[in-house]
């Protein structure tokens, strides 16, 4: 039995030849109907509250953007440090010893991605505000080759360090708490190099400022 979606009115015969004027022009134009309510009915079946959504960035790449959700994990739940051995655009290096005793600020990013540049002197701001405190952000840039990369942080003044993840070793191993490709992902690292805090897309000043005070906040 055939599916049959409602206001899809189509002729179940079409008298003239296929390869008449009017034939052609009545199975185009049937062709576009089917179609144009497929796409419909697809849209319409889209989950809502999917992990991630297709949208388009700035040099028309497409991206997937997180969902907006906030995550805070008590600390029972935060299982092992996160597993970290990377280099640094500045050359040096950092690991999951280098992350204990203070928090830690993850951004998962890349140049086209346009929430990642409306982001950007927030995390910049928050950076120099915690600087004095101990906490330490860093940037993770899952696509870009180095000036591509170089050119972004110049361009929206980010003085905070990145490493570069284009063999997606540092994402792979995080894979189930950032999710492929969900850009942008920030995590915020407890003292012990735990993620105590999760934001799934743009990351809001005033929403990071609270989970960063939280994490600092624990002995």
């Amino acid at each position: 039995m055939q599916p049959h979606a409602k206001g899809w009115n189509l002729p179940t015969r079409i008298n003239q030849s296929p390869t008449s004027p009017r034939g052609v022009r009545r199975t185009i134009r049937a062709a576009c109907s089917i179609a144009l309510a497929s796409v419909v009915f697809l849209a319409g079946c889209a989950a809502p509250d999917s992990l991630a959504q297709q949208a388009s960035a700035g040099d028309n790449k497409n991206y997937i953007a997180g969902d907006g959700s906030v995550s805070e994990f008590a600390a029972s739940d935060r299982g092992e440090p996160i597993p970290l051995e990377a280099s640094l655009m500045d050359g040096s290096t950092v690991s999951t010893a280098d992350l204990q005793g203070q928090v830690t600020v993850l951004n998962f990013w890349y140049a086209a991605c346009a929430p990642c540049r409306a982001e950007a002197p927030d995390l910049e701001a928050l950076h120099q505000e915690f600087s004095d405190q101990g906490v330490k952000f860093y940037g993770v840039n899952i696509r870009d080759e180095a000036p591509t990369a170089t050119s972004f942080e110049r361009n929206f003044g980010i003085s905070y360090p990145s490493m570069l993840d284009t063999d997606g070793s540092i994402l792979l191993g995080l894979s189930i708490q950032v999710p492929p490709q969900a850009v942008p992902t920030t995590l915020v690292l407890d003292k012990q190099g735990r993620i105590s805090a999760r934001i799934l897309g743009i990351a809001e000043k005033s929403t990071l400022k609270a989970l960063i005070e939280s994490a600092s906040s624990e002995s």
